[in-house]
């Protein structure tokens, strides 16, 4: 029952937090090459951009442990490991997102702590683009739905 209501709703936050960054890494950008001053939008931006994505590794983090494809995985994770598509969920499409979820974070707090408007920019920018590669790269686009309504 918690799989079939977290995984559509997994599905669908990836969405938001894509389009959360190319906002927010678009704002920064413009800041950045432009030399606009840091405003109060760019910084909620950033921090929406990193809440959604806590939100979403949250929601992947428990379906982890209650997806059928990952408890076979880890009843035999030695096993698990001969085989491409429960090596991937078990290992590399978690690793992926938890690293890329902490240079996000990295590129905030950065981005906070800078001293002035264009270092501040430059770091969501550089972060941030960072970030949703490692994101776009760990997506599984090819076996799973571009929009999942339902379990």
């Amino acid at each position: 029952m918690l799989f079939s209501i977290l995984l559509p709703l997994h599905s669908i936050l990836r969405w938001v937090v894509i389009i959360l960054a190319v906002v927010t890494i678009g704002r920064a950008l413009i800041g950045w090459l432009g030399k606009k001053p840091w405003t109060l939008l760019d910084s909620r931006l950033s921090s929406y951009f990193t809440i959604s994505f806590d939100v979403q590794i949250l929601i992947g983090l428990i379906l982890y442990f209650i997806s059928p494809t990952n408890q076979t995985a880890l009843q035999n994770f030695g096993g698990a490991m001969g085989n491409a598509d429960l090596r991937y969920f078990a290992v590399e499409h978690i690793f992926m997102m938890i690293l890329a979820l902490g240079i996000a974070h990295g590129g905030r707090t950065l981005s906070r702590k800078a001293k002035d408007a264009f270092k501040k920019h430059r770091n969501a920018a550089l972060f941030y683009i960072l970030a949703i590669l490692v994101v776009l790269a760990a997506i599984p686009w090819a076996t799973r739905p571009l929009f999942r309504f339902w379990g």
